[in-house]
């Protein structure tokens, strides 16, 4: 394989919960990419960037504070498959060289939705791709975890 940011799809790391709320308060909680500090504990803050004509943020500077992976990154959101689908993308960032994910949404029924995280990091060190995915899944379980407990609550 030759060297570059992009991952191989097979490195993709995910991870799919159920959470016990409508697919309208999942969507809104996700879609508010300026609250994720008030669910996740990994992101310590996000500001707003750019903002499409909808008001929907397509570029945020977050701070992240994921056990090894901690950065100041600004991300691309890509809309154009929402609300079944968020992916974003690294624009910028001090560490990481790539970082590309998606929650994939869908209402199981008018009171459950499925959510489907997917995350691959890139690191400018040379990291054991073993290690690499398995702090992504650590930060996508955890995510979705806290994500499920803030809607439950």
């Amino acid at each position: 394989m030759e060297e570059g940011n992009l991952a191989p799809m097979s490195d993709l790391s995910s991870s799919t919960i159920t959470i016990e709320a409508p697919l309208a308060e999942v969507t809104k909680a996700l879609f508010a990419i300026d609250l994720y500090p008030s669910w996740s504990s990994a992101i310590k803050s996000s500001e707003s960037v750019a903002t499409d004509d909808q008001g929907r943020i397509t570029k945020a500077k977050l701070t992240i504070d994921a056990g090894m992976m901690k950065d100041r990154v600004i991300l691309d959101y890509d809309w154009s498959q929402a609300p079944s689908k968020l992916t974003f993308s690294l624009d910028d960032a001090d560490l990481l060289t790539g970082m590309d994910g998606a929650y994939l949404i869908s209402a199981i029924d008018e009171d459950s939705t499925q959510v489907t995280y997917e995350l691959t990091v890139s690191l400018s060190m040379p990291i054991p791709a073993m290690m690499r995915q398995k702090a992504e899944k650590t930060t996508i379980d955890l995510a979705l975890t806290q994500l499920k407990a803030s809607l439950e609550a």
